[in-house]
C-alpha cells in the first residue's frame, strides 16, 4: 500500500515558520523542542491503524517524555510499557502507577535491582527480560528468593534471519535463545527456580523494523532489502510460533511482544503474538523518510539559534550534534528543515556545541535567528533538553505554545 503522507507540512515555511513563531512568542530560548500535538495525533492513529487491532506496546526509549507516554497509554488501542532500562521501569511502574512494564532488555545493574526488589508493588508490574540463566543468578545474588517478591521473567527470543547452516546472520546480534529447542530449555530452567515465574516472551525483529526500504537513488538495494525482509519475516513467524507453543507447554504465558514501528503490518500477521512495540513512530524521526510502506509526520522538531554568519552563505548554530546512535553515517546525523536550502558542512557536520550550516538560505539570516532541524531517532534527542513545548493550532492554522512539560532529564532522571 502506498506511504501515509501527513497532511502537515504540505508548506515548511507555514509549519516550522509557525512553530517557530510561537516558541518566540512563548520566550523560550534555544535550543529548543516543540511537539506539534496536531501531527502527534496523526501519529497516533496511523499506528494504530497499521497495528490492525493488536495492541500496541509504548517503547519508552523512543519518547523519554512521561506525560506523552501517559497520554498515549490512556487510549484505545494502547497496552503496556516497553522500557530500556530496569530504574526507568520502576520509575513508571510507581510514579506513573503502569501496571504493565516489560524490561526491553536484561539488567546486570546491581542497585537498580535492589531497589526494585524491595518494592512489592513494582515486583507485580514490572517484567525482568532474560536470555541466560546467568541472569537469573544476579537477581538471586542481590536478593534471595526467600527475601523477595516472586520476580516476572520473560524470554528474549532471537528474531534474526540465520542462512547458510548459521554463516549468514542478517539482523542483530543480541539474544542467543534462537531455536525452539534452546527457547524451551531456557524455559524450563526459569520454571525451575524458585522465586522466579515465566509470564512473556519478547522478541524484535529489527531487520525489518529498523531498516528503511526505499531509500532514494538506491533501486538495487531497495529490492534486495525488501526480498529480505519478506524471506526474513515468513521464517520468523514460523520459527516464533513454534518457539512460542513450545514455551506455553512450560509455562502460562501473559504476553508475547514482538515489532517496531516499522514492521507493525508485518508483525500483526503472526498469530503467536498479542502486542507490538513502537516508539519512534509517536514523534516521526527523519529516518522513516526511507520506509515505503508508511510515512510519519515530523511532530517533534527542534530550533538552535543563529550564533555568527562566517560567510554570506554560512551561518554557525549553537549546539546541533545530536547524533543518533547506530552505525555511523550521515543519515544519522539532524536533519535541517527550515529555513529550506542549509547543508552540512562535510568537514564539520553536526558539532558538540556549534554546527555551521551552508546554503542560499543562509543569505537571508541574521544572528538570533532560529534554525529548524529533525531529529534521525526520536527518544535521544529528548535526552538533551530538559522540556518539551506543546504546539497546538487553531482553526486558521496559528501555532501557538499550550504548555511546556518535562522530558525524563527535566524531571531530573538519567538512565542509560
Amino acid at each position: 500500500m502506498p506511504p501515509t503522507r501527513s497532511p502537515y507540512v504540505t508548506d515548511p515555511a507555514d509549519y516550522w515558520g509557525g512553530i517557530d513563531d510561537a516558541v518566540r512568542r512563548a520566550g523560550l530560548d534555544s535550543p529548543v523542542l516543540a511537539l506539534d500535538l496536531g501531527a502527534l495525533e496523526h501519529n497516533i492513529a496511523d499506528l494504530r491503524a497499521r497495528a490492525g487491532g493488536v495492541p500496541i506496546r509504548v517503547a519508552s526509549k523512543s519518547l523519554r517524555v512521561r506525560s506523552v507516554i501517559d497520554d498515549v497509554l490512556g487510549r484505545d488501542g494502547f497496552a503496556g510499557v516497553l522500557a530500556y532500562d530496569v530504574a526507568e521501569a520502576h520509575w513508571l511502574a510507581t510514579e506513573s502507577g503502569i501496571t504493565d512494564v516489560l524490561l526491553g532488555y536484561p539488567t546486570v545493574r546491581r542497585g537498580a535491582l535492589e531497589r526494585l526488589l524491595a518494592d512489592e508493588t513494582a515486583c507485580e508490574r514490572v517484567t525482568l527480560l532474560i536470555d541466560d540463566p546467568a541472569q537469573l543468578d544476579i537477581v538471586d545474588d542481590v536478593a534471595a528468593a526467600r527475601r523477595r517478591p516472586e520476580v516476572r521473567i520473560a524470554i528474549d527470543l532471537d528474531a534474526s534471519l540465520r542462512a547458510a547452516a548459521g554463516h549468514v546472520h542478517v539482523g542483530v546480534r543480541r539474544s542467543p535463545v534462537h531455536t525452539v529447542e534452546q527457547a524451551r530449555s531456557l524455559a524450563r530452567t526459569v520454571v525451575a527456580r524458585d522465586g522466579f515465574r515465566l509470564v512473556g516472551a519478547m522478541s524484535y525483529e529489527a531487520q525489518v523494523a529498523g531498516v528503511g526500504n526505499e531509500v532514494a537513488g538506491k533501486f538495487l538495494t531497495n529490492t534486495a532489502v525488501q526480498t529480505m525482509q519478506a524471506v526474513s519475516m515468513l521464517e520468523l513467524r514460523r520459527r516464533r510460533g513454534k518457539a512460542i507453543a513450545a514455551l506455553r507447554e512450560v509455562a502460562d504465558l501473559e504476553f508475547v511482544n514482538a515489532g517496531g514501528t516499522g514492521s507493525l503490518e508485518e508483525t500483526a500477521k503472526d498469530r503467536a503474538i498479542t502486542d507490538i512495540a513502537a516508539g519512534s513512530g509517536f514523534f516521526g524521526g527523519h529516518l522513516f523518510d526511507t520506509y515505503k510502506h508508511f510515512r510519519p509526520a515530523p511532530a517533534l522538531s527542534f530550533g538552535l539559534d543563529v550564533l555568527r554568519r562566517p560567510d554570506d552563505e554560512i551561518v554557525t548554530c549553537a549546539g546541533g550534534g545530536w547524533i543518533a546512535s547506530g552505525p555511523p553515517g550521515p543519515d544519522r546525523l539532524p536533519k535541517p528543515v527550515w529555513p529550506a536550502g542549509l547543508q552540512f558542512i562535510g568537514t564539520e557536520a553536526a558539532g558538540e556545541v556549534q554546527t555551521p550550516l551552508r546554503g542560499s538560505a543562509a543569505r537571508s539570516l541574521t544572528v538570533g535567528d532560529r534554525v529548524w532541524f529533525r531529529h534521525t531517532k526520536s527518544g535521544e534527542v529528548c535526552e538533551r533538553s530538559e522540556s518539551v513545548a506543546l504546539i497546538e493550532r487553531d482553526s486558521g492554522g496559528r501555532a501557538d505554545v499550550v504548555e511546556v512539560v518535562p522530558t525524563y532529564r527535566g524531571e531530573g532522571k538519567c538512565f542509560l
